[in-house]
């Protein structure tokens, strides 16, 4: 058997070309202002760029939509998702910190569509009575580690739950890996989703919500 090895014309390893192929075409509005912020006042934890371009893609694919985001954070994964955002859709995004919450609102402001909620993730979602979602991103505990059967009930049939993270993070405090284990065993029970675990980013988990 003889073996051909194929070389781009620039002489770059075809595994080099693929992965400048995985970047983004574009960053989003206020991403890079975003990304200084957070560098500015030393913010730990920013969404992975990855993440934030499949949120833009799935969002795009839910024309009209109502969009929730559990845990606002500094905003990096709302950027994405605001690009994939029609302009019949809807965009509600919660945080605790109202510090972090009033830096995201200078960016968008005048954006109808997006409404940024200062108040514990956990209290909102039991409160809530309004429609549902055609997506959730669940960055926060609440919605990722508790109230999971509750923000699953806010889905619509057809809608898409995502929360990453799931590849151990060096930010992880000492036995996370248990909360980890726990979460994709009960998220794997759910009859009424599919499940698909993705071994990428920083590893994500997307399901969608059966009729």
């Amino acid at each position: 058997m003889i073996y051909v090895l194929i070389k781009h014309p620039n002489n770059l390893p075809l595994n080099t070309i693929y992965m400048n192929l995985t970047l983004p075409l574009e960053n989003p509005k206020n991403y890079d202002l975003l990304l200084k912020k957070s560098s500015e006042i030393g913010f730990t934890m920013p969404s992975d760029i990855y993440v934030g371009c499949l949120l833009k893609t799935l969002v795009a694919s839910k024309p009209n939509s109502r969009i929730l985001e559990i845990g606002t954070g500094i905003g990096l994964s709302l950027s994405w998702m605001v690009e994939g955002l029609d302009q019949k859709s809807k965009l509600i995004s919660i945080d605790n910190d109202l510090f972090l919450i009033n830096i995201v609102k200078a960016f968008f402001k005048n954006d109808p569509r997006i409404q940024l909620i200062c108040k514990e993730a956990g209290t909102w979602l039991k409160n809530y009575s309004g429609g549902l979602f055609d997506l959730v991103f669940a960055d926060s505990w609440p919605g990722k580690y508790s109230e999971i059967d509750h923000v699953l009930s806010l889905i619509k049939v057809g809608g898409f739950y995502v929360i990453d993270d799931i590849i151990p993070q060096q930010n992880w405090p000492e036995g996370h890996h248990g909360n980890i284990k726990k979460l994709i065993t009960q998220l794997e029970a759910r009859k009424d989703f599919t499940i698909t675990k993705i071994e990428w980013s920083t590893g994500i988990i997307l399901m969608t919500k059966r009729n």
